[in-house]
Formats: C-alpha cells, sequence, structure tokens
C-alpha cells in the first residue's frame, strides 16, 4: 500500500452543492433562499419561530414535574452482574457493594448507589450489598442461593434560600 493510493470508498463524501454559480446551474440568482427578507441575509437562526402562529411549544400545555434532589442510580442487570462474575471481576466470597461493581469495570463512575434489575439470569450464590432491586431481581438472586441487603439512602435536602440567609 502506497499514499497516493488510500482513498475513500466510492459514495463516502458527498460533493457540496454550488449555489450562486449563475442562472445554468439552477441555483444561481438567489441559491435557494427565495427573495429577499430576513431568512435570505446572512446569518440568521429563526428556531421556533412559526410566522407569527403560536409556536407549538406554546400551544401544548405543561408536564410533569422535575424533583430537584432526586437520586442518580447506577443500575445493572442480573445478566452483566453473571458475565462478570464469570469473568472473574467480582469475587463472590465477600459481599458485593458499589465500590466492588465500580472497580470491577461495571459502572464508570459511582453514583448515589445501585439498583438490580431482573433481566438476565443468575446462577452465582452471591450476597449484594445495594440500594434498591426489582421485585423480578430480588426472587432471581434467592433463587440462586444469594442474598440481598438493602442500604437506606436518603436524598440531600435541597437548601432554600430562606435557610441560606438565616445562617448569616
Amino acid at each position: 500500500m502506497k499514499l497516493n493510493t488510500i482513498s475513500d470508498k466510492p459514495g463516502a463524501r458527498k460533493n457540496a452543492k454550488r449555489v450562486g454559480r449563475g442562472a445554468g446551474s439552477g441555483r444561481g440568482e438567489t441559491a435557494g433562499r427565495g427573495v429577499k427578507g430576513q431568512t435570505s441575509r446572512s446569518g440568521v437562526a429563526v428556531t421556533g419561530f412559526e410566522g407569527g402562529q403560536m409556536p407549538i411549544y406554546r400551544r401544548l400545555p405543561k408536564r410533569g414535574f422535575n424533583k430537584p434532589n432526586r437520586l442518580d442510580w447506577n443500575e445493572i442487570n442480573l445478566g452483566k452482574l453473571q458475565t462478570a462474575i464469570d469473568a472473574k471481576k467480582l469475587d463472590i466470597k465477600k459481599p458485593v457493594d458499589l465500590a466492588a461493581m465500580v472497580e470491577a469495570g461495571l459502572f464508570n463512575k459511582s453514583r448515589d448507589g445501585v439498583r438490580l434489575l431482573g433481566k438476565g439470569e443468575l446462577s452465582a450464590k452471591v450476597n449484594l450489598v445495594i440500594d434498591h432491586a426489582t421485585k423480578s431481581a430480588a426472587a432471581a438472586v434467592e433463587k440462586a442461593g444469594g442474598s440481598i441487603k438493602l442500604v437506606e439512602r436518603k436524598a440531600e435536602p435541597a437548601k432554600s434560600a430562606a435557610a441560606e440567609t438565616a445562617k448569616e
């Protein structure tokens, strides 16, 4: 192989549309931008504007609520846990907790705790120290002869502005 023979696969790179190159090109004169007005000029991004019509983000009602202090879980399925045990990444003789799972590379970072989900099969007898488990996951762990110890964690209370000023 030589450097001068290296090229992309056919069709990998598409030529850009050459606009504003004369009437014969089919995209001359106004270059597909229409006539005059704001959007015919450069530097325009009118996002969410619908020509004076009430925009969709104002037509639709506000829904739901985002809890400001909710916990962010590391979720893991039974199948992934079994794969880590089979690969000898987890030592099942010791209790398996969040720190052990992070060390084994099951999670990139430890968040607020571990939530065990029931997808997949578990055959190893493992003692888990986790924060939450679905009913199907808990049943599968107990069926395999293991146990689950649930750790109670509470969300940090949101600091109010009144409490902050009261301290000062």
